[in-house]
């Protein structure tokens, strides 16, 4: 069993994933952003819009990371890296769709 999990994660190529997965996460960050500055909220919108600008970030750290990992000889590692910062990307684009579900209502 560890043989066999250990050759799937050899042969993913995760990074060729990642990589525009991440970019198109930052351009749903961004289409977001620019939805909320059009729209003019106010009040906790100021919040949702640094989370936004944060989550964006945090898709540019994975697509880096990610790039990197195949540019680099140590590619495991950083792509390991690339991973754990896109799911938490993810993550924090959830927590941000419902943070914007209670802003905007």
């Amino acid at each position: 069993m560890t043989k066999l999990v250990n050759k799937l994660l050899s042969n993913n190529n995760l990074s060729q994933h990642i990589l525009p997965s991440s970019a198109t996460m930052i351009g749903v960050c961004i289409t977001a952003l620019s939805i909320i500055k059009l729209a003019r909220f106010s009040g906790l919108a100021v919040w949702l819009s640094h989370l936004l600008a944060l989550n964006s970030l945090v898709f540019l750290t994975s697509g880096v990371l990610s790039y990197a990992a195949m540019r680099s000889s140590r590619s495991a590692r950083l792509e390991q890296y690339a991973d754990i910062a896109f799911i938490f990307g993810l993550i924090l684009l959830s927590l941000s769709t419902v943070f914007m579900a209670v802003v905007i209502d």
